[in-house]
């Protein structure tokens, strides 16, 4: 089969599936999963998987998954304004992710995808040691969401999935060269619906 039917046929059957309706299940075990379910980060290829409670338990404990799969987090917290701009990064609509490693990523909405750029490691110190409640992200699944483009400004720490619902969401609105007129009323109705969750 060509790449090109193999495209084809992806395409088509994810088109399938949605016009059936088909239920979400268990990217481990493959059992229906409930529209609020718990997601695991698979470090390996930077993206989020669905899970059952019951799989979702098999990573709760440090060091379960070696590192390749990690439970996010369900914790929402709103914090007081941020001055992120000692951040260097250049853009509103953003997201901070401290890496195991050490690094902090930040990375920004685009209509192709989330742009990703490096922080500087003291600055991001220096800005934990201002709000010590970003010293407590957990590396890899949490990160300070930030909104200052557009509307209130807002500053979360949020679930990794919150952030990559977020870029989803501008992808799907972004109209043209500058987003068109969805694309920000649908960011600021997204910050709006987050509640805060222990």
């Amino acid at each position: 089969m060509t790449m090109d039917g193999a495209l084809a046929r992806i395409i088509r059957s994810a088109a399938d599936r949605a016009a059936a309706a088909e239920p979400e299940v268990c990217d481990l075990c493959a059992a229906p999963v409930a529209e609020e379910h718990p997601h695991l980060y698979d470090t390996g290829a930077a993206e989020v998987r669905c899970v059952c409670r019951p799989c979702s338990v098999l990573f709760a404990e440090d060091g379960a998954g070696e590192g390749r799969h990690l439970l996010v987090p369900r914790r929402r917290l709103r914090l007081p304004p941020v001055d992120t701009a000692v951040l260097g990064v250049p853009v509103g609509l953003v997201f901070f992710v401290p890496r195991s490693d050490g690094t902090v990523t930040a990375q920004g909405p685009s209509p192709a995808g989330a742009m990703r750029w490096e922080v500087d490691a003291s600055a991001w110190q220096r800005l934990t040691a201002t709000f010590p409640q970003l010293a407590s992200m957990a590396p890899e699944v949490e990160a300070l969401l930030v909104n200052t483009a557009r509307g209130p400004r807002a500053h979360w720490i949020v679930p990794i999935d919150d952030c990559f619902r977020m870029v989803a969401l501008v992808r799907r609105e972004w109209r043209g060269l500058s987003g068109g007129g969805r694309v920000w009323p649908a960011v600021e109705r997204f910050f709006a619906e987050l509640t805060e969750r222990p």
